[in-house]
């Protein structure tokens, strides 16, 4: 049986919508856990980019008005997009040779799940007990 992107996702995914302040997202973020969201146009809308708690943490170290800046003035545009039944191997070439840590997991247009490279991890070492 072929790993699946569906096999690696995580659901339901959680978004910030495209005009919620930096802070917002970052508040929300905490209280889920997560280290990254989905950009979107709004609630289940378009996937414009990501934004990542690295993201932000830049953006504070630099000392930007994270309540003023908006989730879409600071996300990465264009993120690595890939299908459910996206084989895991190629999912992961992808991220190494785009150099990136999260993935959208999309069917056409809807979004459907998020990959983190975690994700294989935790994958390796529910396969791979100690």
């Amino acid at each position: 049986m072929t790993l699946r992107a569906a096999d690696l996702m995580t659901t339901p995914v959680i978004t910030a919508q495209a005009d919620q302040t930096v802070a917002a997202v970052a508040a929300m973020m905490h209280q889920h856990r997560l280290s990254f969201v989905p950009v979107t146009e709004k609630t289940g809308g378009t996937v414009l980019g990501i934004l990542s708690a690295a993201d932000i943490l830049h953006l504070e170290a630099a000392r930007q008005d994270t309540e003023r800046l908006k989730a879409w003035q600071v996300c990465a545009y264009k993120p690595l997009a890939v299908d459910a039944d996206t084989p895991a191997t190629d999912v992961a070439r992808q991220m190494l040779e785009r150099q990136v840590h999260h993935v959208v997991v999309m069917r056409q247009h809807d979004l459907l799940g998020v990959i983190s490279a975690l994700d294989f991890v935790k994958r390796f070492l529910a396969e791979n007990p100690a």
